[in-house]
């Protein structure tokens, strides 16, 4: 059991999750509200693994690797992203997955 206000971290064991691989840009008002940061909070909380980063034209591009289901969970959210933004378009191209080491916001 967890004593209140502990944390609780999503734990899979790697060797028996098929991994999937998605290269994500998200184009239209995704910057300046706060997008890649609530991204990386979805993405710990479902364990998801990557990196995620403002792009000089104004779009913003992530990869996101871990379990299928959760995977998707997080690019279902990149489709309305947080209150303030306005996606317009995400487009998706599915890799083979790259072993990526935690979450990184560039």
């Amino acid at each position: 059991m967890r004593a209140e206000g502990e944390a609780f971290l999503l734990r899979l064991d790697w060797a028996t999750v098929e991994t999937r691989r998605a290269h994500v840009l998200i184009r239209g008002r995704v910057q300046g509200v706060f997008f890649r940061a609530e991204a990386r909070e979805r993405a710990l909380a479902l364990g998801v693994r990557g990196w995620i980063r403002n792009n000089p034209d104004g779009t913003v591009e992530a990869v996101l690797e871990g379990p299928e289901e959760h995977v998707e969970a997080l690019l279902r959210w990149c489709r309305r992203g947080p209150a303030g933004a306005r996606v317009e378009a995400v487009e998706t191209r599915f890799e083979e997955p790259a072993g990526e080491r935690g979450f990184s916001v560039y």
